[in-house]
């Protein structure tokens, strides 16, 4: 496995071919690449070059994807592959999204492979992640439907960067996503990622009016950069008035890495202050990441208030819904993909090998 027919591509003048998978549509000549570095011209055809290939998997506990209201508590298989269709700066996985070694990805397995894999390992969910699905979507898709046939679900950790047809496809066999809102001024995307900023918005909004996807944002605070009071008051106000109150939004901790490791890591009192105006602008849910902060990782019931589910990093200390996701105080049913609570997966991280069949 390695090159494999990719969709989404058509033919223009002057004997290229167009990639139409994002909203780059990269124009390559034979035998280049795009700018994702693993959709290539091959013989007048592209060719997506990491299909069965990976650069590591785990299991994972379903809280660090982040997701907090899709099946809390649970375990998820997670891996990766190489490359990325954004050029973020401030990349914290760029030595997986950036790589151009694909002596990197030792870890060959069939989409039936991790489905068995996931499956024996007694995982809910399987996720795409570590860098962009997006870019791996014939791999990613192929193996969502192998999931669903060993009842898997599946789980899209992405930056939302895709064209409107490869989006209807693909995200018709996700079951869930978090979806990473970089920032929310056209400049900060043009300047920071290399990208621009609607058709992140347009994709937030396909999925939440036009699927049944769970969706969950996180947005990385950068010092300086994307974490003005004014630009955190306009995303979260955003989100309530398009999304809803009930779409969770995660504020997380940057570190000084990449092209920006000379800026200082995100104060806990900056995530802290960002909830705080989430929550002022109607969020239901909001929560902080990357820094030890118990009260912003625990979820409240939006009719009394009342912790449901207490987290501490990504352990579990107390679960009060019952298996529909309704508080077992006042009976308010909270917003996700719930069922019965067995108990956490806790903070552990485990290392598989995949033997290929």
């Amino acid at each position: 496995m390695s090159d494999h027919p990719a969709r989404y591509w058509h033919s223009i003048d002057g004997g290229r071919i167009q990639c139409d998978l994002c909203p780059r549509d990269c124009r390559l000549h034979e035998g280049q690449r795009g700018a994702c570095f693993v959709r290539q011209m091959v013989d007048g055809k592209m060719v997506l070059t990491t299909y069965g290939r990976s650069s590591g998997f785990c299991i994972d506990p379903i809280e660090k994807k982040p997701l907090n209201h899709f099946y809390p508590g649970s375990s998820v298989f997670s891996f990766g592959t190489a490359g990325c269709n954004l050029a973020c700066k401030f990349c914290q996985n760029w030595d997986i999204s950036k790589s151009r070694d694909m002596d990197r990805l030792m870890d060959a397995a069939s989409p039936d492979d991790i489905a068995v894999t996931a499956a024996s390992h007694g995982c809910r969910s399987v996720a795409f992640t570590y860098n962009d699905p997006v870019i791996f979507a014939e791999y990613a898709m192929d193996t969502a439907e192998a999931c669903h046939a060993r009842g898997l679900a599946t789980v899209a950790v992405t930056a939302g960067y895709i064209s409107p047809d490869a989006r209807r496809d693909f995200y018709a066999v996700m079951d869930a996503a978090n979806v990473d809102l970089k920032g929310f001024t056209e400049d900060f995307y043009v300047h920071q990622t290399g990208a621009h900023l609607a058709p992140v918005l347009d994709t937030l909004l396909y999925l939440h009016h036009e699927t049944q996807v769970w969706v969950e944002i996180t947005t990385l605070l950068i010092p300086g950069l994307n974490d003005s009071d004014a630009e955190i008051t306009a995303l979260s106000k955003w989100i309530a008035t398009e999304l809803g109150p009930d779409v969770p939004l995660h504020f997380t901790a940057f570190h000084p890495d990449y092209k920006l490791d000379q800026l200082p890591p995100t104060p806990p009192t900056t995530l802290r202050h960002a909830r705080q105006i989430a929550r002022d602008a109607g969020l239901h849910y909001v929560y902080t990441g990357n820094v030890h902060d118990p009260e912003g990782g625990t979820t409240y019931c939006p009719g009394c208030g009342q912790a449901v589910i207490e987290r501490d990093w990504y352990a579990i200390l107390s679960y009060r819904l019952d298996a529909q996701g309704a508080c077992t105080a006042c009976g308010h049913r909270l917003a996700g993909r719930f069922g019965e609570f067995r108990g956490a997966f806790g903070p552990r991280r485990v290392p598989v090998h995949i033997h290929a069949q």
